[in-house]
């Protein structure tokens, strides 16, 4: 017989409210362009600040808490779009879940900028332990794992990679499932990575406005970035569908 959880007391409810609450006033600050604090978040909440110290006890703590329920509901979000194709399709899904990545983060950037760009100051911090469970990290990894799985595309061998690539691969601190990869196989770890890095890194440079704003507002240059990705997962042939479908989703009306 399962095992049945306990209902929720009610005290148990109310702290989770609270939860929810400082993220909501957490978000609605970022999104007013003020300062996100202890104090400003208790005071929008009409709190002490040593009362919100009973749910988070610290800036870092705050941030921790907010920067991973907005990637979750951000994730469902881009998830939500791309279900709209197969799930034996995930070539599909992974260019509008990017597509709709990029969008948050033109839109939101603020919101983006205190979930990807925080730097984390200690390798044993809270804050590690909560990106290796980060829900976008598995998300976009799921993906490239299925296209995988249906195209095989190639990676290096652990004897090509750099020691370092290969203590990496070996015990990964990235956000992506990896237990069900062979230790041998964990050069596909190393494409994820380099995956990764591609897309970061044209989304924050767009996102932070460090790029032309003709080449932003176009989407030519994360456009030419997806598509270079083709050919190393195995998509050279899918070439033509899959830019028409990158293509519709940067003309969508609401779309930057």
């Amino acid at each position: 017989m399962p095992h049945l959880r306990a209902p929720a007391t009610r005290r148990e409810r109310q702290r989770e409210a609270t939860y929810d609450e400082i993220v909501e006033v957490a978000a609605r600050l970022l999104a007013e362009g003020a300062d996100l604090s202890l104090r400003a978040v208790a005071a929008a909440m009409g709190m002490t600040a040593p009362a919100l110290y009973r749910y988070v006890a610290s800036y870092q703590q705050l941030v921790d808490l907010v920067a991973f329920e907005l990637d979750k509901a951000a994730t469902a979000e881009w998830a939500a779009a791309a279900a709209r194709f197969p799930e034996d399709d995930p070539a599909a899904r992974l260019v509008v879940a990017c597509a709709r990545f990029r969008q948050w983060a033109l839109v939101k950037p603020r919101e983006f900028a205190l979930v990807f760009a925080n730097p984390i100051a200690e390798a044993d911090s809270d804050r590690r332990e909560l990106l290796t469970l980060s829900t976008s990290g598995h998300y976009f990894t799921d993906l490239l794992w299925q296209i995988w799985e249906l195209y095989q595309f190639p990676f290096p061998a652990l004897d090509e990679l750099d020691p370092v690539i290969r203590a990496s691969v070996l015990d990964p601190l990235i956000p992506a499932k990896a237990d069900h990869i062979p230790p041998e196989d964990r050069g596909l770890l190393w494409v994820y990575m380099r995956a990764w890095s591609a897309l970061y890194g044209v989304v924050t440079l767009e996102s932070t406005g460090h790029c032309d704003p003709r080449v932003i507002e176009s989407g030519q240059l994360f456009r030419a970035t997806l598509l270079d990705w083709l050919e190393p997962l195995g998509l050279r042939h899918e070439r033509e569908r899959v830019t028409r479908i990158l293509d519709e989703e940067l003309a969508r009306p609401d779309s930057p």
